[in-house]
């Protein structure tokens, strides 16, 4: 029995989190054509007969700004800290020469001092060209700490598989962590915040998504009704509040129809949505409010 921590390290936009849908197959972590959509380190299970690969999805790899992004930055340092192996991903179609990715700094600090064995995954090949993928192949083998190199597209699940088996090769003996029915560790709560905070990305533009924080302010299954989910999105300013309602109140209204849409097909059951907007001000550089959002620090 085989089992381990494969962690996805990647820039905003790198496809790290349609990776990882692709894999076990059904969708836990949001994906939009925005970068920085993930936030927090999304843990998903991948188990078979006689192995079990629990993934890290983790936010892109950037230099913070302020104090939310620095949490995120603390998740990926986490995920590789936890990593038997780690998965290098590539955008092929904005870095098709994987500069940007390994001349960051983080980047670099880890290839010299992080001994897990890693792979590098050359994302969106349908976005590139034969002779691009043989230039950058042939580069990158010369680097002795990757192990395989794998050119993949995730969004058309092309060549997935070659990177599950990859991974297979390399984990360690060890019993499954979780039970072979469990996919992720996460909450129905946590999952449907992310399906509304996915389509705020989808629907609103400029600085409205990353200002926006979604809360799930009640939750209750009912046997014979419909379930009824209260949920609070919370912005920095009024006039983002003005934003997200919309004139009349069709924006949101918009908002919920969406959200509804794909949370009853999560849930597999019906449910009432009931969205309301708050202000917090600067919330992103306030510790207090940052952890009641749920961006804890490792010792909380």
């Amino acid at each position: 029995m085989k089992a381990g921590y494969a962690t996805i390290l990647g820039l905003p936009n790198a496809g790290k989190s349609t990776l990882l849908n692709a894999i076990l197959g059904q969708k836990i972590s949001i994906t939009t054509k925005k970068p920085q959509t993930t936030r927090k380190r999304i843990l998903g299970i991948h188990s078979g007969e006689d192995f079990q690969i629990v993934f890290l999805d983790t936010p892109g790899i950037l230099k913070p700004i302020y104090m939310l992004q620095e949490r995120m930055m603390e998740y990926v340092n986490i995920s590789v800290r936890d990593a038997d192996i780690i998965l290098l991903l590539i955008d092929m179609e904005n870095d098709p020469k994987g500069e940007r990715f390994f001349n960051h700094e983080f980047v670099k600090e880890l290839m010299e001092r992080n001994n897990a064995q890693k792979l590098l995954i050359l994302n969106k090949i349908d976005k590139s060209d034969e002779v691009v993928m043989k230039d950058i192949t042939a580069f990158y083998e010369k680097d002795k700490r990757i192990s395989k190199i794998i050119p993949i597209s995730a969004l058309l699940s092309a060549n997935v598989n070659e990177v599950v088996n990859s991974i297979k090769e390399l984990l360690p003996e060890n019993p499954k962590f979780y039970p072979e029915d469990v996919v992720s560790d996460a909450t129905e709560r946590f999952f449907v915040s992310e399906i509304i905070r996915e389509k705020i990305f989808e629907l609103y533009k400029e600085e409205i998504p990353y200002s926006a924080e979604v809360l799930i302010a009640d939750f209750k299954e009912q046997e014979s009704r419909k379930d009824v989910i209260s949920a609070e999105i919370v912005v920095e300013r009024e006039s983002q509040k003005g934003i997200i309602i919309g004139k009349k109140g069709l924006a949101i209204k918009k908002l919920g129809e969406r959200s509804r849409t794909d949370i009853e097909k999560f849930l597999d059951r019906p449910v009432f949505l009931e969205l309301r907007v708050k202000v917090r001000d600067k919330w992103r550089s306030d510790e207090n409010m940052l952890k009641s959002f749920g961006y804890t620090r490792e010792k909380e």
